[in-house]
Protein backbone atom coordinates (compact mmCIF):
# COMPACT_ATOMS: atom_id res chain seq x y z
CA UNK A 1 0.00 0.00 0.00
CA UNK A 2 2.67 2.12 0.94
CA UNK A 3 4.72 1.60 -2.29
CA UNK A 4 1.69 1.74 -4.38
CA UNK A 5 0.86 5.47 -3.14
CA UNK A 6 4.48 6.25 -4.04
CA UNK A 7 4.24 5.88 -7.48
CA UNK A 8 0.97 7.60 -7.88
CA UNK A 9 2.29 10.59 -6.25
CA UNK A 10 5.11 10.68 -7.96
CA UNK A 11 4.33 9.47 -11.64
CA UNK A 12 1.96 12.39 -12.31
CA UNK A 13 0.20 12.73 -15.90
CA UNK A 14 1.99 15.83 -18.28
CA UNK A 15 -0.29 17.52 -20.55
CA UNK A 16 0.73 20.22 -22.44
CA UNK A 17 -1.05 24.04 -23.34
CA UNK A 18 -0.33 26.27 -26.12
CA UNK A 19 -0.64 30.06 -24.83
CA UNK A 20 -1.92 32.96 -27.32
CA UNK A 21 -1.28 36.48 -26.79
CA UNK A 22 -0.36 38.88 -28.79
CA UNK A 23 3.01 39.79 -28.35
CA UNK A 24 3.71 36.31 -29.11
CA UNK A 25 1.60 36.11 -32.43
CA UNK A 26 3.68 39.79 -33.46
CA UNK A 27 6.99 38.25 -32.93
CA UNK A 28 6.24 34.86 -34.16
CA UNK A 29 6.80 32.95 -30.79
CA UNK A 30 5.31 29.17 -29.84
CA UNK A 31 4.77 29.54 -25.66
CA UNK A 32 3.78 25.97 -24.22
CA UNK A 33 3.04 25.12 -21.04
CA UNK A 34 3.63 21.86 -19.62
CA UNK A 35 1.17 21.07 -16.61
CA UNK A 36 2.10 18.30 -14.16
CA UNK A 37 -1.52 17.04 -11.90
CA UNK A 38 -1.44 13.72 -9.56
CA UNK A 39 -4.74 14.11 -8.89
CA UNK A 40 -3.75 15.83 -5.61
CA UNK A 41 -3.75 19.86 -6.43
CA UNK A 42 -1.45 20.42 -3.52
CA UNK A 43 0.96 17.99 -5.15
CA UNK A 44 0.90 19.22 -8.50
CA UNK A 45 3.68 20.89 -10.59
CA UNK A 46 7.21 20.53 -9.31
CA UNK A 47 6.10 19.28 -6.26
CA UNK A 48 5.92 15.41 -6.94
CA UNK A 49 9.15 15.60 -8.60
CA UNK A 50 11.19 17.28 -5.47
CA UNK A 51 9.45 14.95 -3.35
CA UNK A 52 10.12 11.76 -5.59
CA UNK A 53 13.31 10.78 -4.57
CA UNK A 54 12.66 12.33 -0.36
CA UNK A 55 9.76 10.13 -0.35
CA UNK A 56 11.94 7.21 -2.30
CA UNK A 57 14.11 7.48 0.44
CA UNK A 58 11.50 7.10 3.38
CA UNK A 59 10.09 4.30 1.69
CA UNK A 60 13.35 2.52 1.54
CA UNK A 61 15.06 3.25 4.65
CA UNK A 62 11.64 2.61 6.92
CA UNK A 63 11.54 5.99 8.05
CA UNK A 64 8.39 7.27 9.77
CA UNK A 65 7.72 10.29 7.86
CA UNK A 66 9.36 13.78 6.90
CA UNK A 67 10.44 16.23 8.66
CA UNK A 68 10.74 19.75 6.96
CA UNK A 69 10.19 23.49 6.94
CA UNK A 70 8.31 26.46 5.28
CA UNK A 71 6.68 29.66 5.49
CA UNK A 72 2.70 30.07 6.32
CA UNK A 73 1.74 29.90 3.29
CA UNK A 74 3.90 27.31 1.98
CA UNK A 75 3.34 25.33 -1.24
CA UNK A 76 6.06 23.21 -0.04
CA UNK A 77 4.84 21.94 3.55
CA UNK A 78 1.19 21.67 1.29
CA UNK A 79 2.43 19.32 -0.49
CA UNK A 80 4.84 17.21 1.92
CA UNK A 81 1.30 17.37 4.41
CA UNK A 82 -0.82 15.74 1.30
CA UNK A 83 1.87 13.35 0.45
CA UNK A 84 2.46 11.87 4.02
CA UNK A 85 -1.21 11.71 4.80
CA UNK A 86 -1.70 9.66 1.17
CA UNK A 87 0.94 7.53 2.07
CA UNK A 88 0.24 6.80 6.17
CA UNK A 89 3.16 8.75 6.92
CA UNK A 90 4.14 11.58 9.89
CA UNK A 91 4.64 14.56 9.00
CA UNK A 92 6.47 17.79 11.36
CA UNK A 93 7.06 20.95 9.68
CA UNK A 94 8.83 24.25 11.19
CA UNK A 95 6.75 26.92 10.26
CA UNK A 96 8.10 30.49 9.78
CA UNK A 97 5.99 32.61 12.04
CA UNK A 98 5.62 33.87 15.72
CA UNK A 99 2.20 32.06 16.37
CA UNK A 100 -0.41 29.53 14.47
CA UNK A 101 -3.57 31.25 13.15
CA UNK A 102 -6.38 28.85 13.16
CA UNK A 103 -7.90 30.61 9.88
CA UNK A 104 -4.96 30.56 8.02
CA UNK A 105 -6.25 27.95 5.10
CA UNK A 106 -2.81 26.43 4.49
CA UNK A 107 -2.17 25.59 8.09
CA UNK A 108 -5.20 24.49 8.32
CA UNK A 109 -4.73 22.39 5.65
CA UNK A 110 -1.91 21.07 6.72
CA UNK A 111 -3.30 20.04 10.08
CA UNK A 112 -5.71 18.45 8.64
CA UNK A 113 -3.60 16.38 6.95
CA UNK A 114 -2.29 15.87 10.30
CA UNK A 115 1.13 17.58 9.88
CA UNK A 116 2.72 18.57 13.49
CA UNK A 117 3.78 22.63 13.38
CA UNK A 118 6.02 24.04 15.33
CA UNK A 119 6.59 27.94 14.84
CA UNK A 120 10.12 29.10 14.65
CA UNK A 121 10.85 33.16 14.41
CA UNK A 122 12.17 34.99 11.96
CA UNK A 123 15.31 34.96 13.64
CA UNK A 124 15.41 30.92 14.16
CA UNK A 125 14.23 30.70 10.98
CA UNK A 126 17.20 32.26 9.37
CA UNK A 127 19.15 29.16 10.68
CA UNK A 128 17.35 26.39 8.80
CA UNK A 129 20.61 25.48 6.58
CA UNK A 130 22.92 25.64 9.01
CA UNK A 131 24.86 22.67 10.08
CA UNK A 132 24.50 22.83 13.65
CA UNK A 133 20.59 23.47 13.40
CA UNK A 134 19.87 20.30 11.65
CA UNK A 135 21.83 18.40 14.03
CA UNK A 136 19.74 19.60 16.44
CA UNK A 137 16.37 19.15 14.48
CA UNK A 138 17.08 15.90 13.26
CA UNK A 139 18.09 14.32 16.68
CA UNK A 140 14.55 15.84 18.10
CA UNK A 141 13.05 13.69 14.53
CA UNK A 142 15.19 10.33 14.48
CA UNK A 143 12.83 8.18 12.93
CA UNK A 144 11.92 11.28 10.19
CA UNK A 145 13.89 12.04 6.90
CA UNK A 146 14.71 15.74 6.79
CA UNK A 147 13.66 17.68 3.50
CA UNK A 148 14.84 21.22 3.05
CA UNK A 149 12.65 23.93 2.71
CA UNK A 150 11.20 23.70 -0.75
CA UNK A 151 12.88 20.12 -1.28
CA UNK A 152 15.64 22.03 -2.92
CA UNK A 153 18.27 19.23 -2.35
CA UNK A 154 20.23 17.09 -5.05
CA UNK A 155 17.15 14.63 -4.13
CA UNK A 156 15.03 17.08 -5.25
CA UNK A 157 16.74 17.93 -8.34
CA UNK A 158 17.02 14.77 -9.39
CA UNK A 159 13.17 14.09 -9.31
CA UNK A 160 13.31 17.46 -11.61
CA UNK A 161 15.26 16.31 -13.92
CA UNK A 162 14.02 13.23 -14.97
CA UNK A 163 11.13 15.43 -16.65
CA UNK A 164 11.45 15.65 -20.26
CA UNK A 165 10.37 19.45 -20.83
CA UNK A 166 12.27 19.78 -24.18
CA UNK A 167 9.86 17.85 -26.23
CA UNK A 168 7.05 20.31 -26.89
CA UNK A 169 4.18 19.02 -29.20
CA UNK A 170 5.10 20.88 -31.96
CA UNK A 171 8.75 20.04 -32.01
CA UNK A 172 11.96 20.59 -29.75
CA UNK A 173 11.97 23.65 -27.10
CA UNK A 174 14.43 25.81 -28.04
CA UNK A 175 14.77 27.54 -24.46
CA UNK A 176 12.76 26.41 -20.77
CA UNK A 177 11.82 28.78 -18.59
CA UNK A 178 10.21 28.57 -15.24
CA UNK A 179 9.94 30.96 -12.20
CA UNK A 180 12.33 30.68 -9.61
CA UNK A 181 12.42 30.60 -5.62
CA UNK A 182 15.27 28.32 -3.91
CA UNK A 183 16.66 27.34 -6.98
CA UNK A 184 15.97 23.51 -6.96
CA UNK A 185 13.76 23.34 -10.03
CA UNK A 186 16.13 25.42 -11.94
CA UNK A 187 19.04 23.49 -11.38
CA UNK A 188 17.04 19.95 -11.85
CA UNK A 189 15.99 21.56 -15.56
CA UNK A 190 19.66 22.20 -16.12
CA UNK A 191 20.98 18.79 -14.94
CA UNK A 192 18.15 16.84 -17.19
CA UNK A 193 18.06 18.99 -20.94
CA UNK A 194 20.47 20.22 -22.94
CA UNK A 195 19.00 23.30 -24.74
CA UNK A 196 19.23 26.52 -22.76
CA UNK A 197 17.63 27.24 -19.68
CA UNK A 198 16.17 30.75 -18.10
CA UNK A 199 15.06 30.84 -14.19
CA UNK A 200 12.74 34.47 -13.79
CA UNK A 201 13.70 34.95 -10.26
CA UNK A 202 10.43 35.60 -8.23
CA UNK A 203 12.37 36.34 -4.80
CA UNK A 204 15.38 39.18 -4.49
CA UNK A 205 18.20 36.71 -3.44
CA UNK A 206 21.37 37.83 -4.51
CA UNK A 207 22.48 34.10 -3.05
CA UNK A 208 20.41 32.39 -5.51
CA UNK A 209 22.19 31.60 -8.46
CA UNK A 210 25.27 30.50 -6.01
CA UNK A 211 22.81 27.94 -4.61
CA UNK A 212 21.70 26.89 -7.91
CA UNK A 213 25.36 26.33 -8.99
CA UNK A 214 26.32 23.97 -6.30
CA UNK A 215 22.89 21.95 -7.25
CA UNK A 216 24.07 21.61 -10.82
CA UNK A 217 26.34 18.36 -10.94
CA UNK A 218 29.72 18.60 -12.22
CA UNK A 219 28.82 17.03 -15.95
CA UNK A 220 26.22 19.42 -16.36
CA UNK A 221 27.97 22.51 -15.28
CA UNK A 222 29.21 23.67 -19.05
CA UNK A 223 25.38 24.06 -19.77
CA UNK A 224 23.63 27.83 -20.50
CA UNK A 225 21.39 28.58 -18.01
CA UNK A 226 20.69 31.64 -16.49
CA UNK A 227 18.65 33.77 -13.96
CA UNK A 228 16.49 36.79 -14.99
CA UNK A 229 16.32 38.82 -12.00
CA UNK A 230 13.75 42.04 -13.75
CA UNK A 231 10.27 41.03 -12.54
CA UNK A 232 10.95 40.47 -8.79
CA UNK A 233 9.04 43.79 -8.23
CA UNK A 234 9.25 44.55 -4.40
CA UNK A 235 9.91 41.15 -4.11
CA UNK A 236 8.71 37.92 -3.07
CA UNK A 237 5.28 37.58 -2.23
CA UNK A 238 4.30 41.14 -4.10
CA UNK A 239 2.85 41.91 -7.06
CA UNK A 240 0.95 44.72 -8.42
CA UNK A 241 -2.34 45.68 -10.28
CA UNK A 242 -0.71 45.14 -14.03
CA UNK A 243 0.21 41.38 -12.90
CA UNK A 244 -3.31 40.81 -11.39
CA UNK A 245 -4.75 42.19 -14.32
CA UNK A 246 -2.22 39.58 -16.74
CA UNK A 247 -3.27 36.35 -13.95
CA UNK A 248 -6.95 37.39 -14.91
CA UNK A 249 -6.70 37.62 -19.18
CA UNK A 250 -4.69 34.22 -18.96
CA UNK A 251 -7.49 33.00 -17.09
CA UNK A 252 -9.74 33.65 -19.92
CA UNK A 253 -8.39 31.39 -22.19
CA UNK A 254 -7.96 28.61 -19.09
CA UNK A 255 -4.26 28.87 -18.50
CA UNK A 256 -4.76 29.67 -14.54
CA UNK A 257 -1.77 30.94 -12.68
CA UNK A 258 -1.53 32.65 -9.34
CA UNK A 259 0.37 36.36 -9.09
CA UNK A 260 3.23 35.15 -6.83
CA UNK A 261 5.36 32.54 -8.86
CA UNK A 262 3.91 31.21 -11.65
CA UNK A 263 2.06 34.67 -13.35
CA UNK A 264 4.90 36.70 -12.44
CA UNK A 265 7.39 34.37 -14.43
CA UNK A 266 5.05 33.85 -17.72
CA UNK A 267 4.41 37.69 -17.22
CA UNK A 268 8.13 37.71 -17.36
CA UNK A 269 8.78 35.54 -19.77
CA UNK A 270 6.34 37.55 -22.47
CA UNK A 271 7.88 40.74 -21.59
CA UNK A 272 11.45 39.47 -22.75
CA UNK A 273 10.18 38.44 -25.96
CA UNK A 274 8.52 41.86 -26.47
CA UNK A 275 11.87 43.67 -25.40
CA UNK A 276 13.35 41.44 -28.19
CA UNK A 277 15.28 39.81 -26.13
CA UNK A 278 14.35 36.49 -26.92
CA UNK A 279 14.42 35.64 -30.82
CA UNK A 280 11.98 35.73 -33.00
CA UNK A 281 10.94 32.06 -34.12
CA UNK A 282 11.78 30.61 -31.01
CA UNK A 283 9.82 27.68 -29.29
CA UNK A 284 9.90 28.07 -25.71
CA UNK A 285 8.29 25.63 -22.81
CA UNK A 286 7.48 26.75 -19.63
CA UNK A 287 7.01 24.96 -16.52
CA UNK A 288 3.88 25.68 -14.53
CA UNK A 289 5.38 24.87 -11.06
CA UNK A 290 1.75 24.73 -9.39
CA UNK A 291 1.01 26.21 -6.25
CA UNK A 292 -2.80 27.51 -7.20
CA UNK A 293 -3.32 26.36 -3.10
CA UNK A 294 -1.46 29.92 -2.60
CA UNK A 295 -4.52 31.60 -3.88
CA UNK A 296 -6.44 30.83 -0.90
CA UNK A 297 -4.01 33.02 1.21
CA UNK A 298 -4.13 35.75 -0.80
CA UNK A 299 -7.70 35.57 -0.70
CA UNK A 300 -7.33 34.84 3.03
CA UNK A 301 -5.06 38.47 3.65
CA UNK A 302 -7.42 40.61 1.23
CA UNK A 303 -4.71 40.64 -1.35
CA UNK A 304 -7.53 39.29 -3.95
CA UNK A 305 -11.35 39.10 -4.45
CA UNK A 306 -13.40 36.17 -3.87
CA UNK A 307 -14.43 37.13 -7.60
CA UNK A 308 -10.26 36.92 -8.36
CA UNK A 309 -10.11 33.63 -6.12
CA UNK A 310 -12.98 31.56 -8.67
CA UNK A 311 -11.01 33.07 -11.71
CA UNK A 312 -7.72 32.75 -10.90
CA UNK A 313 -8.48 28.69 -9.77
CA UNK A 314 -10.47 27.85 -12.23
CA UNK A 315 -13.21 27.64 -9.92
CA UNK A 316 -15.26 29.69 -12.68
CA UNK A 317 -14.55 27.65 -15.42
CA UNK A 318 -17.52 25.41 -17.15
Amino acid sequence: MLYSSYIQLTNPKKRWQAVDHSVLRQKNIQLWICHLDTGLPEVSGNKCLKLKHHLLQVVQSGYAGVVTFGGAYSNHLCAVAASCHAMGLKSVAYVRTDELDATNPTLAFCQQQGMQLITLDRSRYRQRAEPAFITRITALHPDLLLVPEGGSSTAGCLGVSELDLASTPDGNADLILCATASGGTLAGIVNGHNCDVLGIAVVRDTSLPLRVQQLITKAHAEKQWRIDNSFTGKGYGHFDSSLLAFCRNMAAQKVYLEPIYTGKALAGAIKLVEKNLIPSGSRLSFFHTGGLQGLQGLRHRNLITAADFALLSGSMAD
